[in-house]
């Protein structure tokens, strides 16, 4: 595929271009357009990505697939780009949709499908789905679930770069996506927020146990399970979930560097760390008691001395092993998970 990514400041975006492996043509976004992407975001692609205004454009350099990589209030594709999409769709574009709203059951996006193209509603709950009943313990693999004090900082991150980590020293290693980010970087997964609560840890389990393990490296297989939500968060149900469907053995605690309270209820005051991580092994010790080996520390919006003395101070305040993964590596965090 050559993918349009559709705007510049969403999640979706970013998860695009830092780790999808499929070639990405273009980023629409009018604010930025003809600027560098690279001094922009501070991602550098293999293949330069240009930026460009229009649909139009994108179609020009050979596009073939879009994706609006935005998370508007309510999922929905805000009104003001539904012409837009629709033009890459008369113009041959097929549509990877992470929003919740269902594009391919919209007839005016199914009338402008062109012969070979195809709209992909990524937040579907598979079929048949059961309810969990812990049988991911009956693997052999190592899971490691990555939790967090908040939404929004970096999980799936930490999960992809130790799984990248883990590919670069040939230990066998798998990642499971669990959100719509995830699953269009990796092709496969499930959408944890579009499954009935009932089948949710049901639907990790099966992920889970589906993963597509690599042949035999050296070591240990490990699969690395992407978090969601957080413990801490009242508006968030799924780190349960996937606490029971994945049966981890080992977890990573993620955390943004100096936030101090939920970023939508900023009412909730985290405790230390260490509380944090007790709290979690709290939630896994009944049925399969897993311990927090390690801190991600989110220093992304810090320079890079900053970074280094965050990660110093957070190890002696919790004891663990922390780092930074997207800037220092995930090499500290992988150790910590093969010793445990």
């Amino acid at each position: 595929m050559h993918e349009a990514v559709v705007g510049s400041a969403g999640k979706m975006g970013f998860g695009l271009l830092r780790y999808s492996d499929t070639q990405i043509a273009c980023v629409i976004d009018r604010e930025t357009a003809g600027q560098d992407l690279a001094t922009l975001t501070g991602i550098a692609r293999r293949v330069p990505v240009p930026i460009v205004a229009s649909i139009a454009e994108a179609l020009a350099l050979g596009a073939d697939t879009l994706i609006p990589a935005i998370a508007p209030a309510g999922g929905v594709l805000p009104a003001e780009w539904r012409q837009e999409v629709l033009q890459g769709l008369r113009g041959g574009m097929s549509l990877v949709n992470g929003l919740h709203e269902r594009m391919a059951e919209a007839a005016d996006f199914r009338a402008a499908l062109t012969p070979n193209a195809w709209i992909w509603d990524v937040r579907q709950e598979p079929p048949g789905l059961e309810n969990g009943l812990g049988r991911a313990r009956e693997l052999a693999a190592k899971r490691i679930l990555t939790v967090g004090t908040d939404m929004a900082i970096g999980k799936m991150t930490a999960s992809l770069e130790l799984h990248k980590a883990a590919q670069r020293q040939n230990i066998p290693s798998a990642f499971v996506a669990t959100g719509q980010i995830g699953i269009c970087i990796s092709g496969a997964g499930i959408a944890l927020d579009a499954v009935r609560v009932d089948f949710a840890s049901g639907g990790v389990e099966w992920a889970v146990m589906n993963s597509p393990l690599p042949p035999a490296g050296r070591g240990e297989t490990l699969i690395w399970i992407e978090g969601q939500g957080s413990v801490l968060h009242p508006a968030s149900t799924a780190w349960l979930p996937l606490i029971r469907g994945s049966m981890p053995t080992h977890l990573i605690l993620c955390h943004r560097a100096g936030q101090e309270s939920i970023a939508r209820a900023p009412w909730v005051i985290f405790p230390p760390l260490k509380e944090v991580a007790a709290l979690y092994e709290a939630v896994c010790a009944p049925i399969l008691p897993a311990r927090v080996v390690g801190i991600a520390l989110n220093c992304g919006h810090l320079s890079d001395e900053e970074a280094r003395v965050a990660c110093e101070q957070t190890e002696k305040e919790t004891g663990l092993p922390t780092t930074d993964v997207v800037r220092f590596g995930g090499e500290k965090l992988l150790s910590a998970v093969l010793a445990g």
